[in-house]
């Protein structure tokens, strides 16, 4: 609309322009070498404008003529660009599907038509070459990424995963360590850091990543604070100076009361130092909330009992906050037979699960033939005991959640997946074989009047 109302505008200007020419003709006489032109000035001024009119055709001729050769290189760059861009886009899908041979063309392709000038031709590239099993050339593209500022944390993530799958991990911390310090804001890399760091033993430096990494919030605070009383606990372990070594495992403690190998640490160091009274009420209190078979003995020790019934006082009072627990039974037995207290005994171990219909674990089976044989000598119930907890439910065990790797004792790391924090103190699963599908047993053919014999050999 404001293009016609211009249109119009300039068309009434130009309108009383001429009016106002036709109605002041006026006179102009031109002479230029012997020549004289008269005429009007309207004539003149259309004059004017007709010349104005092929000067400005001639100069946009002039500038199309100019400027065709780059245009028609833009527009066959663009359509190069383009091109690659697709076959960028098609190597990235290839990779995806695992398809090496597409992924080899697309990545070839592209590099050709985009001469490589993207991050993400170099990243093509590289995984094309992992894709296709040549380690060398995937580690040659992640190097040479390593020289432009815009694609150096690509190849560094690329080259961390090469010496990840190599086993190279003393390669794979150092590169990590640059890789963090580029983006601190990584997850994956940080993540990758710190289990790095972890599992080197360098305990430290993973308790600055796993600060870095809850300031940056890829932590939640929960899971933050228990790594860091883990790292606290390991610190503790390997720091020579006592004082310090104290003060780590009171902060493991304090961060995460259910750690029990801290727990069990900091109470032997309290009654190392004459410190019983503070044993004796940290083996309680953690008691009551994760009752364990290791804080028993360490219980006694803290209470300075030696004979079996000053433990069993000492074990009714540890087990008053969890009376009907297994391992409260378990300690009121074991204390029981000590000092020959055979009902008691008998009664806790019944309740432990040797009552009748029950299925009772290993550690249940081996007390009751302890107690059998203690009792009245009964060998041969002690033996059925003894054979029974062979063919039990195992005990409770420090077991890997992400593989099922079962320890004792605990540490922070599993030793066959090499997850983190990943053991939890439970009964191991076992897995039972698959049973097959029950064959018809052949019948061998009689002849008549002998009856038919069902075959028993073996097939």
């Amino acid at each position: 609309m404001w293009r016609w109302i211009i249109f119009l505008a300039v068309l009434c200007v130009m309108v009383v322009c001429a009016v106002w020419l036709v109605q002041n003709p006026g006179d102009v006489t031109l002479q230029w070498r012997g020549m004289r032109i008269d005429t009007s000035v309207g004539v003149l001024a259309a004059l004017v404008l007709i010349f104005s009119a092929i000067v400005a055709l001639i100069y946009r001729f002039w500038n199309f003529l100019r400027r065709t050769p780059k245009a028609i290189g833009n527009a066959m760059a663009e359509r190069r660009q383009r091109r690659g861009y697709t076959a960028l886009g098609s190597g990235m899908v290839a990779v995806a599907a695992g398809d090496k041979a597409e992924a080899r063309r697309a990545a070839r392709k592209a590099d050709r038509l985009l001469e490589g000038s993207t991050p993400l031709t170099r990243l093509l590239l590289a995984q094309s070459a992992q894709l296709d099993g040549d380690e060398q050339a995937a580690e040659k593209f992640f190097a040479d990424m390593l020289d432009d500022p815009e694609t150096r944390f690509l190849g560094l993530r690329g080259l961390l995963a090469q010496s990840l799958k190599a086993g190279d991990k003393v390669r794979a911390l150092e590169i990590a360590e640059m890789a963090h310090r580029l983006r601190p804001d990584s997850e994956w890399v940080s993540a990758t850091l710190f289990e790095l760091q972890s599992a080197s033993g360098k305990w430290l430096d993973a308790s600055i990543t796993n600060e870095s990494m809850l300031k940056e919030k890829l932590l939640e605070k929960p899971e933050g604070e228990r790594r860091k009383a883990i790292l606290a606990y390991e610190r503790s372990l390997t720091d020579a100076d006592k004082a310090e070594s104290l003060k780590h495992l009171k902060a493991a403690v304090s961060g995460a009361p259910d750690l029990l190998p801290a727990v069990a640490a900091l109470a032997q160091r309290y009654i190392d130092d004459g410190q019983h009274r503070k044993a004796v009420t940290l083996i309680e209190k953690t008691w009551a909330t994760s009752p364990h078979p290791d804080l028993v003995a360490l219980y006694w020790k803290a209470k300075k009992v030696e004979d079996g019934l000053a433990k069993v006082k000492a074990g009714e009072q540890l087990a008053a906050a969890k009376k009907d627990h297994i391992e409260s039974h378990l300690m009121m037995a074991r204390a029981s037979l000590d000092a020959g207290l055979w009902g008691e005994a008998r009664a806790h171990l019944r309740a432990a699960g040797a009552g009748d219909g029950m299925e009772p674990s290993a550690r249940v089976c081996q007390l009751m033939a302890e107690l059998e044989e203690k009792e009245d000598n009964n060998l041969q119930k002690a033996h059925d005991w003894l054979v029974r907890a062979a063919t039990a439910p195992a005990d409770p065990k420090w077991v890997c959640n992400s593989c099922g790797n079962a320890v004792d004792p605990w540490s922070a790391h599993c030793g066959s997946c090499e997850a983190f924090d990943s053991y939890a103190w439970q009964a191991p699963k076992h897995v039972t074989a698959i049973a097959g599908p029950k064959l018809p047993k052949p019948v061998i053919a009689a002849d008549e009047g002998t009856p038919a014999v069902t075959d028993q050999s073996a097939t």
